[in-house]
């Protein structure tokens, strides 16, 4: 395996690991308005406190492999990078903004005990949980698709091209899994009435968006795939639907992991129809990137090899070590009054 082989490998494994991470974050931040509902204001506020401080431990650690995986495309293909944020400029834009948005509301929701200050933060939580994961898989559609890229390796298009019918139902597909991964962390992290609520809504979205993911990988394997990319299809498939039936069996744990394989095949199916490039052209007479004319120098990539090497074991010991240290469930009635912090 070359170091370029090995940087595309890598991106992807941080791509998956964002997803599986990041997804059921943004499933629960998206869920807030549905699972946040109780039968008055005061359980309402309970159960949305609950469902947030489910994800209060590790949002803001699973954001940093989007910033890994863009930190690493950057440094290992340069040319990749700029083409594609030139491209994408406006829906990568509005993806930052959301994830502000989204930050600042979990950040600043319990600040003040008011009722409108909490539903406000509440709007933008939920906004940006949604926006965030519909672009993101907007945008990753259309890296597989393929963008209309000159000879010069620069974007021919302009933002329309992006919303084309392939790329918004990658994009409503990968918000779906966003949905029933979260769903699904709430049952397995939560008990009582909230838990029963979630594994009902999971079963429910999660057979729509199956629905649309194998139309999706369908689509996708039919006009550019390979022998291995459809091997990874019918196991994200296959994941999803024993997710399903997981859940209706109240094996919370399993359905949440088949969730994650889910994302993790799918991912990998992605990157297996990219492979070797890293944004193919649809322009006659124009130049697609690949990991070759992409890529940086060797140099780079072995500094970058072994800085991988030295810190990545760590940041996957700690990661291991948050999730286990609050793995325990939690319930409304372990969450206390309201009180504003100052």
């Amino acid at each position: 395996m070359t170091l370029n082989e090995f940087w595309f490998l890598i991106i992807g494994v941080l791509w998956a690991g964002f997803l599986v991470l990041e997804g059921f974050d943004f499933g629960v931040g998206a869920l807030l308005p549905t699972l946040g509902k109780g039968r008055d204001a005061s359980d309402s506020d309970k159960r949305r406190r609950l469902m947030l401080t489910t994800i209060g431990p590790h949002w803001d650690g699973n954001e940093v492999w989007l910033l890994t995986a863009g930190g690493a495309t950057f440094a290992a293909f340069p040319h990749w990078y700029a083409t594609m944020f030139s491209a994408m400029y406006l829906p990568l834009l509005l993806v930052l903004v959301a994830l502000i948005v989204r930050a600042m509301g979990l950040e600043y929701r319990g600040k003040r005990n008011d009722d409108a200050w909490r539903r406000n933060w509440d709007l933008c939580i939920t906004v940006g949980s949604i926006v965030a994961p519909l672009l993101i898989g907007v945008a990753l559609t259309n890296l597989v698709r393929g963008l209309p890229i000159d000879a010069d390796m620069e974007f021919a298009g302009n933002f329309f091209t992006l919303l084309n019918p392939m790329s918004l139902l990658g994009g409503i597909v990968v918000l779906g899994l966003c949905l029933t991964h979260g769903a699904l962390f709430i049952a397995l992290k939560t008990d009582g009435e909230i838990r029963r609520d979630a594994r009902a809504l999971a079963t429910k979205v999660g057979l729509l968006t199956a629905s649309l993911a194998v139309v999706l990988l369908l689509w996708v394997g039919f006009t550019k795939g390979t022998m291995w990319s459809w091997i990874t299809t019918v196991l994200a498939a296959v994941a999803l639907l024993a997710a399903i039936s997981m859940n209706t069996k109240d094996r919370e744990g399993w359905a949440f992991l088949g969730t994650a394989v889910t994302f993790a095949t799918a991912v990998a199916t992605y990157f297996l129809v990219l492979f070797p490039n890293v944004m193919p052209s649809t322009l006659d007479g124009g130049t697609s990137l690949t990991i070759e004319n992409a890529a940086s120098s060797p140099l780079t990539l072995k500094i970058m090899t072994w800085a991988a090497v030295v810190f990545t074991p760590i940041a996957l010991i700690y990661t291991a070590w948050s999730y286990w240290a609050f793995r325990k469930r939690i319930s409304t009635h372990q969450i206390p009054k309201a009180v504003a912090v100052h």
